[in-house]
């Protein structure tokens, strides 16, 4: 691992933001923000800017940015604590909607 980024807390649904992770994982950096610019997800933004974030960081170490590519990309669930509603059901009960968090993690490396 070069260098990483990680969205904690992001408002989208793992399951969603696993689809985008899976198209990226393993690609070379420039290949996968050009992929991700005309992909019509909405993770697809929220990739990118965390994508940018790990290559900002990987400059910081003077590093060549041509040979980058993504070795990582996990998409794991958060806790729902601070998304709660109610929806009413049958005989006067109530369920709990559970909205979508998720932690992203993206790391680069080097080719060869």
């Amino acid at each position: 691992m070069l260098s990483n980024a990680r969205a904690r807390y992001a408002r989208i649904a793992p399951r969603k933001a696993r689809v985008i992770a899976d198209l990226v994982r393993g690609r070379d950096v420039a290949e996968a923000v050009q992929l991700l610019q005309v992909t019509n997800k909405r993770g697809a933004r929220l990739l990118r800017q965390l994508i940018d974030s790990a290559v900002a960081n990987a400059r910081q170490k003077e590093v060549d940015v041509d040979d980058l590519y993504i070795s990582k990309a996990t998409v794991d669930k958060g806790p729902n604590r601070f998304f709660r509603r109610w929806r009413p059901r049958a005989m006067g009960r109530a369920t709990r909607i559970a909205k979508g968090i998720s932690h992203i993690v993206i790391e680069l490396d080097q080719r060869g």
